[in-house]
């Protein structure tokens, strides 16, 4: 299904073959953790419809992605029946032309068909840096819980790692 065509950029579900392009994609950037398994993941959740799956395909190459689980598990949220935007990334040559922003602007409104909350976890290392200031300005609060590693709220004084599994849970109403 297609969610967006306009000029050279297409917002649409995920196809199989995408999922081996973005991960090539990632690699030549430098993503030395790009794996094709996370897409394969994604895919077959939008298959059991559990998530919906999207890519951003700019002069015909998949250059974008984010996915959507309508009644997450996961999370501050997680079985509240509230949506979950999990995933989302644009190839680093392709960030700065609106890829990011379009790609957002639909699965807020593909989670307000389910309802008027969308959550969603971000980074704290550096890496994530323009994400966590992307987000605030589309309004997106903390949670309360504090950051969360490894699936859990991380306690006081509890000692984690600044890697990906370090996030901090934002919603936005919508």
């Amino acid at each position: 299904m297609v969610y967006f065509s306009k000029g050279e950029l297409i917002i649409r579900n995920m196809e199989y073959k995408d999922a081996k392009a973005i991960t090539d994609a990632e690699r030549e950037q430098g993503w030395i953790f790009a794996s094709v398994e996370k897409y394969l993941k994604r895919l077959e959740d939008q298959k059991t419809q559990k998530a919906v799956a999207l890519v951003a395909e700019y002069s015909g190459k998949p250059v974008g992605y984010i996915n959507i689980y309508p009644n997450s598990a996961w999370g501050a949220f997680g079985g509240k029946g509230y949506p979950e935007i999990v995933d989302f990334g644009v190839l680093e040559k392709y960030r700065n032309m609106g890829i990011g922003t379009c790609l957002i602007d639909i699965a807020e409104k593909i989670a307000a068909e389910y309802a008027d909350i969308v959550y969603l976890g971000v980074g704290l290392h550096s890496g994530y840096g323009s994400a966590q200031r992307m987000y605030i300005k589309r309004g997106y609060i903390p949670d309360g819980s504090g950051v969360w590693y490894n699936d859990k709220v991380c306690g006081q004084y509890e000692a984690c790692k600044n890697d990906d599994d370090l996030v901090l849970y934002l919603s936005k109403k919508i």
